[in-house]
């Protein structure tokens, strides 16, 4: 299906590696020129040229920054002054008990994950509304509605974003601009799969295997008993910031494998 998003700029924090590298190339495999945001100038520039290898017919750019550095966002918005679509996926977690958490971590989390992601819409959001097409999407978490308890901080700052996503999406009424927030449940990054490959040492264990232990042992609430890939979230991403997504407003939308129950 093609998705109307050839020859859109996107920018996605945080795409390096895990859900923003997917989307990234998710959004690419449609034809949109990506902005691929990390600390590190080597590894951003790794995933460019993947792109580039990839799908050649788009220009991938290098948007090396620290996003939640006010000087490097401006600098940021000096090189890159215009896109039509942004997701903001960059984020911090650990897991930590809450008599753990001093006001210091929790400033560091509300400047990474909730401050640099409004200081990119408060920039980039004008200009939407302007050309009357933009797309906002905040990558947040199950944790925002259904907290573990074990990374309080962290819970805190994407529930935060829930409320963001809806205040900026009454800011776009009448309008083809949407804001929206896609709420993942435990997800196969390369860190997890590192995590739970090692957690069970039995070599003659496949990685499957592994895996549908560790969630009918820690996560039997999740249907799909399995943990979500980021390409999945990647699909459903891009759809989202597609012209037939536009009736998504200000959407808690969820991809939480089941982990969360209904209440009807």
């Amino acid at each position: 299906m093609d998705m109307g998003l050839n020859n859109k700029t996107a920018l996605v924090t945080g795409s390096t590696r895990g859900i923003g590298k997917a989307i990234a190339f998710e959004l690419a495999k449609e034809g949109v020129h990506v902005l691929i945001n990390g600390r590190n100038y080597n590894e951003v520039e790794r995933i460019v040229n993947e792109i580039k290898s990839a799908y050649p017919s788009t220009s991938p750019q290098n948007a090396t920054a620290d996003l939640a550095d006010t000087q490097q966002r401006e600098a940021l918005f000096e090189k890159y002054p215009h896109i039509d679509i942004l997701v903001n996926n960059m984020g911090i977690y650990e897991m930590m008990s809450y008599e753990d958490v001093d006001d210091e971590i929790w400033e560091k989390y509300f400047r990474t994950n909730v401050l640099a992601a409004n200081g990119l819409c408060k920039f980039y959001l004008p200009t939407m509304l302007e050309n009357e097409f933009g797309r906002i999407i905040f990558i947040a978490s199950e944790e925002a509605i259904m907290p573990s308890g074990q990374m309080p901080q962290y819970c805190m700052t994407k529930t935060m974003l829930l409320s963001l996503s809806k205040s900026l999406s009454q800011l776009t009424k009448g309008t083809e601009v949407t804001v929206n927030t896609i709420m993942p449940g435990p997800t196969l990054s390369e860190n997890v799969y590192a995590i739970i490959d090692s957690m069970y040492t039995n070599q003659e264990m496949s990685f499957t295997e592994k895996e549908h232990k560790f969630m009918t042992t820690n996560l039997p609430q999740s249907e799909i008993q399995r943990f979500i890939k980021p390409i999945e979230i990647g699909r459903i991403t891009t759809f989202i910031c597609s012209p037939y997504a536009s009736a998504f407003k200000g959407s808690p939308i969820r991809m939480d494998g089941g982990m969360v129950p209904t209440i009807f």
